[in-house]
Protein backbone atom coordinates (compact mmCIF):
# COMPACT_ATOMS: atom_id res chain seq x y z
CA UNK A 1 0.00 0.00 0.00
CA UNK A 2 2.65 2.95 -1.48
CA UNK A 3 1.54 5.71 -2.81
CA UNK A 4 3.10 8.93 -3.50
CA UNK A 5 0.78 11.83 -5.21
CA UNK A 6 -2.61 13.20 -4.05
CA UNK A 7 -4.12 11.63 -6.86
CA UNK A 8 -2.94 7.89 -5.78
CA UNK A 9 -4.06 8.65 -2.25
CA UNK A 10 -7.43 9.96 -3.48
CA UNK A 11 -7.65 6.69 -5.29
CA UNK A 12 -6.57 4.37 -2.57
CA UNK A 13 -8.92 6.09 -0.49
CA UNK A 14 -11.94 5.74 -2.80
CA UNK A 15 -11.32 2.25 -3.46
CA UNK A 16 -11.63 1.18 0.68
CA UNK A 17 -14.22 4.03 1.47
CA UNK A 18 -15.86 4.75 -1.44
CA UNK A 19 -19.53 5.56 -2.81
CA UNK A 20 -19.84 1.82 -3.34
CA UNK A 21 -18.97 0.87 0.04
CA UNK A 22 -21.13 3.48 1.87
CA UNK A 23 -24.28 4.15 0.13
CA UNK A 24 -24.98 0.25 0.81
CA UNK A 25 -25.20 1.24 4.92
CA UNK A 26 -27.31 4.64 4.41
CA UNK A 27 -29.68 2.20 2.05
CA UNK A 28 -30.09 -0.14 5.45
CA UNK A 29 -30.88 3.27 7.19
CA UNK A 30 -33.18 4.61 5.02
CA UNK A 31 -35.79 2.56 4.68
CA UNK A 32 -36.24 3.10 8.56
CA UNK A 33 -35.44 7.20 8.56
CA UNK A 34 -37.29 10.00 6.99
CA UNK A 35 -35.11 12.18 4.57
CA UNK A 36 -34.32 14.88 6.82
CA UNK A 37 -33.41 12.16 9.45
CA UNK A 38 -30.95 10.63 6.53
CA UNK A 39 -29.58 13.68 5.57
CA UNK A 40 -28.52 14.84 9.30
CA UNK A 41 -27.53 11.59 9.84
CA UNK A 42 -25.04 11.91 6.73
CA UNK A 43 -23.57 15.39 8.25
CA UNK A 44 -22.77 13.88 11.62
CA UNK A 45 -21.50 10.84 10.65
CA UNK A 46 -19.52 12.33 7.57
CA UNK A 47 -18.18 14.96 10.21
CA UNK A 48 -17.43 12.30 12.22
CA UNK A 49 -15.37 10.50 10.06
CA UNK A 50 -13.70 13.43 9.26
CA UNK A 51 -12.91 14.11 12.30
CA UNK A 52 -11.11 10.48 13.18
CA UNK A 53 -9.04 10.43 9.64
CA UNK A 54 -7.66 13.87 10.32
CA UNK A 55 -6.67 12.70 13.89
CA UNK A 56 -5.31 9.66 12.57
CA UNK A 57 -3.38 11.24 9.82
CA UNK A 58 -1.42 13.33 11.45
CA UNK A 59 -0.76 11.31 14.78
CA UNK A 60 0.19 8.55 12.66
CA UNK A 61 3.47 8.26 13.41
CA UNK A 62 3.28 8.64 17.43
CA UNK A 63 -0.13 6.44 17.43
CA UNK A 64 1.97 3.39 16.20
CA UNK A 65 5.39 4.30 18.23
CA UNK A 66 3.01 5.02 21.30
CA UNK A 67 1.24 1.55 21.14
CA UNK A 68 4.53 0.24 19.54
CA UNK A 69 2.76 -1.29 16.44
CA UNK A 70 4.11 -2.56 13.03
CA UNK A 71 2.46 -1.48 9.25
CA UNK A 72 2.68 -5.35 8.84
CA UNK A 73 0.57 -5.83 12.50
CA UNK A 74 -2.46 -2.99 11.71
CA UNK A 75 -2.29 -4.68 8.02
CA UNK A 76 -3.45 -7.63 9.76
CA UNK A 77 -5.08 -6.58 12.63
CA UNK A 78 -7.22 -4.29 10.03
CA UNK A 79 -7.51 -7.23 7.44
CA UNK A 80 -8.90 -9.45 9.91
CA UNK A 81 -11.60 -7.01 11.55
CA UNK A 82 -13.01 -6.30 8.13
CA UNK A 83 -12.97 -9.49 6.95
CA UNK A 84 -15.16 -10.42 10.21
CA UNK A 85 -17.51 -7.42 9.41
CA UNK A 86 -17.83 -8.89 5.89
CA UNK A 87 -18.41 -12.07 6.78
CA UNK A 88 -21.58 -10.63 8.94
CA UNK A 89 -22.96 -8.56 5.79
CA UNK A 90 -22.69 -12.06 3.62
CA UNK A 91 -24.21 -14.00 6.77
CA UNK A 92 -27.00 -11.19 7.35
CA UNK A 93 -25.71 -10.36 10.67
CA UNK A 94 -24.83 -6.64 10.55
CA UNK A 95 -22.45 -6.61 12.77
CA UNK A 96 -22.63 -3.30 14.81
CA UNK A 97 -25.97 -2.55 13.55
CA UNK A 98 -28.53 -1.75 15.93
CA UNK A 99 -31.54 -3.48 15.22
CA UNK A 100 -32.89 -3.21 17.91
CA UNK A 101 -33.75 0.20 17.34
CA UNK A 102 -35.30 0.47 13.84
CA UNK A 103 -39.21 0.34 15.50
CA UNK A 104 -38.08 3.99 16.52
CA UNK A 105 -35.55 5.24 14.81
CA UNK A 106 -33.78 8.11 16.08
CA UNK A 107 -30.71 10.64 14.85
CA UNK A 108 -28.38 8.66 17.70
CA UNK A 109 -29.04 5.29 16.24
CA UNK A 110 -28.48 5.97 12.85
CA UNK A 111 -25.09 7.21 13.69
CA UNK A 112 -24.42 4.23 15.72
CA UNK A 113 -24.75 2.12 12.81
CA UNK A 114 -22.60 3.94 10.69
CA UNK A 115 -20.02 3.51 13.09
CA UNK A 116 -17.87 0.22 11.76
CA UNK A 117 -18.78 0.77 7.98
CA UNK A 118 -18.08 4.62 7.94
CA UNK A 119 -17.13 7.00 10.76
CA UNK A 120 -14.12 4.27 11.88
CA UNK A 121 -13.66 1.49 9.60
CA UNK A 122 -11.28 -0.56 10.10
CA UNK A 123 -9.81 -0.26 6.08
CA UNK A 124 -10.10 3.14 6.03
CA UNK A 125 -8.19 3.67 8.88
CA UNK A 126 -5.58 1.00 8.69
CA UNK A 127 -5.42 3.27 5.24
CA UNK A 128 -4.79 6.08 6.40
CA UNK A 129 -2.55 5.17 9.24
CA UNK A 130 -0.44 3.40 6.71
CA UNK A 131 -0.67 5.55 4.29
CA UNK A 132 0.26 8.75 6.65
CA UNK A 133 3.34 6.88 8.37
CA UNK A 134 5.15 6.15 5.18
CA UNK A 135 7.21 9.63 5.19
CA UNK A 136 8.05 11.81 8.44
CA UNK A 137 6.65 15.05 6.85
CA UNK A 138 4.17 17.18 7.73
CA UNK A 139 3.43 18.04 4.29
CA UNK A 140 2.94 14.14 2.93
CA UNK A 141 0.53 13.48 6.43
CA UNK A 142 -1.53 16.56 5.19
CA UNK A 143 -1.80 15.32 1.48
CA UNK A 144 -3.10 12.04 2.92
CA UNK A 145 -5.67 13.70 4.98
CA UNK A 146 -6.68 16.09 2.19
CA UNK A 147 -7.33 13.10 0.22
CA UNK A 148 -8.98 11.06 2.76
CA UNK A 149 -11.57 14.05 3.50
CA UNK A 150 -11.90 14.54 -0.29
CA UNK A 151 -13.03 10.68 -0.26
CA UNK A 152 -15.68 11.91 2.12
CA UNK A 153 -17.04 14.78 0.99
CA UNK A 154 -18.11 12.65 -2.04
CA UNK A 155 -19.37 10.52 -0.26
CA UNK A 156 -21.55 12.68 1.46
CA UNK A 157 -22.56 14.36 -1.59
CA UNK A 158 -23.67 11.01 -2.86
CA UNK A 159 -25.73 10.37 -0.05
CA UNK A 160 -27.34 14.08 -0.46
CA UNK A 161 -28.01 13.36 -4.10
CA UNK A 162 -29.36 9.85 -3.55
CA UNK A 163 -31.21 10.00 -0.88
CA UNK A 164 -34.55 9.51 -2.34
CA UNK A 165 -33.54 6.74 -4.71
CA UNK A 166 -32.11 4.98 -1.58
CA UNK A 167 -35.36 5.48 0.46
CA UNK A 168 -37.37 3.43 -2.03
CA UNK A 169 -35.15 0.83 -3.16
CA UNK A 170 -36.49 -2.35 -1.97
CA UNK A 171 -35.44 -4.10 1.51
CA UNK A 172 -34.84 -7.44 -0.46
CA UNK A 173 -32.69 -5.57 -2.95
CA UNK A 174 -30.55 -4.33 -0.26
CA UNK A 175 -30.27 -7.25 1.05
CA UNK A 176 -29.11 -9.53 -1.91
CA UNK A 177 -26.85 -6.34 -2.61
CA UNK A 178 -25.40 -6.79 1.22
CA UNK A 179 -24.02 -9.97 0.46
CA UNK A 180 -22.66 -9.52 -2.72
CA UNK A 181 -20.56 -7.14 -1.77
CA UNK A 182 -19.95 -8.49 1.65
CA UNK A 183 -18.38 -11.16 -0.73
CA UNK A 184 -16.51 -8.79 -2.47
CA UNK A 185 -14.95 -6.79 0.51
CA UNK A 186 -14.03 -10.40 2.67
CA UNK A 187 -12.06 -10.64 -0.25
CA UNK A 188 -10.39 -7.08 0.04
CA UNK A 189 -10.05 -8.15 3.79
CA UNK A 190 -8.64 -11.22 3.03
CA UNK A 191 -5.73 -9.29 0.78
CA UNK A 192 -5.07 -6.82 3.37
CA UNK A 193 -3.79 -9.40 5.64
CA UNK A 194 -2.03 -11.20 3.13
CA UNK A 195 -0.36 -7.85 2.42
CA UNK A 196 0.54 -7.48 6.13
CA UNK A 197 2.08 -11.21 6.13
CA UNK A 198 4.14 -10.40 3.14
CA UNK A 199 5.42 -7.21 4.71
CA UNK A 200 6.18 -9.95 7.61
CA UNK A 201 8.59 -11.51 5.17
CA UNK A 202 5.72 -14.42 5.13
CA UNK A 203 6.15 -14.47 0.97
CA UNK A 204 5.73 -18.12 0.13
CA UNK A 205 1.64 -18.07 2.13
CA UNK A 206 1.10 -14.58 0.43
CA UNK A 207 1.44 -15.88 -3.32
CA UNK A 208 -0.51 -19.00 -3.13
Amino acid sequence: MITLTYSAAFITFFSVIGPPKVLLAFASLAQHHSRDQLRTIALISSAGAVLVGVVAGFASPWLLELFHISTAALALAGGIIFFLYAVGLVLGLHIGGMEGDTDTPDLTSGVRELLMPYVVSPLALTAVLIEAAERDAWSWRSTVVGAYVSVIAVDLLCVLILGGLLQRTHHTAIELLARLIGLLLAAVGVDLFLDGLFELGVTALAHR
